[in-house]
Order: C-alpha cells, then structure tokens, then sequence
C-alpha cells in the first residue's frame, strides 16, 4: 500500500503495485558480505520525499491514537532518521534504541535473532516511564522491533504504538503483544 499526501495535507491511501515494484527494483543495494540478504535503500525517498513520507507515518495513527504517544523510540540506524523527524513534526521527546556501548549507563539490553545472526541492542533507563511510538525502517523477521519492544518494558515504557516505513511479509507476522504494526509499503 502506497500513502499519497493531497494538497491540504490529506492522505490518500491506495495501492499502487506498479510504482512500488518499479522503486524496489531500481533501489536496492545486495549486501556481498551476507549472502542472500538485500538491503532497500530508502535514501532517495528520504532526499525527495522526506516531509512527505514523515506526514504518511504521521497519518498511520488518528488523533485519539496521537493524545496517548508521549515519545518516540529511533531504532539504530536508519529508524533515527525517520524517528527524530516525526518527533519533530509531533514536538514529542525522542529516545534512542543503540548498539552496545554507545549510550551512557545505566542500561537495559536484549540480545536478538537477525535473519542473518545475532545482534544486541541498549536503551537507557533514566528517563520517567513513557507511552511511546517505536520507530524503524524494516520489518523483516520482527527481532529488532522484538527486543526494541522488550527494552522499552524494561526500561518502564508501555508500547503504544509500532511503525515502519517497510514491511516484508513473506519474512514475518510480527506483533508485540496485542499491539500490530502499521507502514507504509508492503
């Protein structure tokens, strides 16, 4: 599904398969050093369509669903860029989700399936306990967001919300309890 911003910040929500394949075909990056795995590249989005594609996560959450979020959670790396902009645009506070070593302590961190191994991730646990919007380019296997929801838990945050710019289907059914995540593209 293709999210389209109309004059007047309306969104306009269709499927467009045609267009989607075509941009999947003509950016996407094949990783040598992992076999099998193909990384999208979502950068030419981000340089042409930055305020648009931030307004269509944006328009994934109603009103309602919008006066329960209190901060927004970046997943490293690319989640930061897609994050911090809709904090911005929602005047949320943003909090960060990293690799081992790169935050202050104290913090929480959860160990986690890749489709291609295993990673680690932190989050610090200082901040008052929050209702949060987890933010990530991908979902591939679900094991990101998976540990990302775990140590938002633990660090006292309720998940109140999962977006993402890319979900691939044929890789995962992933949910974080009762809550389902909503993107973009499929």
């Amino acid at each position: 599904m293709v999210n389209r911003i109309q004059p007047g910040g309306r969104i306009d929500a269709h499927v467009d398969t045609e267009a989607h394949a075509d941009y999947w075909q003509r950016h996407h990056i094949v990783l040598k050093s992992q076999p099998g795995v193909v990384f999208r590249d979502i950068s030419p989005l981000l340089a042409g369509r930055l305020r648009d594609t931030i307004l269509a996560l944006d328009a994934l959450f109603d009103a309602h669903e919008w006066a329960g979020i209190e901060a927004i959670v970046g997943v490293e790396s690319r989640g930061f860029l897609l994050a911090s902009a809709l904090a911005f645009h929602r005047d949320r506070p943003l909090l960060l989700v990293r690799k081992p070593g790169k935050l202050p302590p104290p913090v929480e961190r959860e160990a986690y399936d890749l489709e291609y191994g295993r990673d680690t991730l932190e989050m610090g646990t200082l901040l008052p306990p929050r209702r949060v919007l987890v933010v990530d380019d991908v979902i591939a296997t679900g094991g990101t967001l998976g540990a990302t929801c775990a140590l938002c838990e633990r660090a006292g945050h309720t998940v109140a919300g999962i977006a993402a710019l890319i979900q691939l289907a044929a890789l995962n059914d992933f949910r974080w309890k009762a809550t389902a995540p909503r993107w973009l593209f499929r």
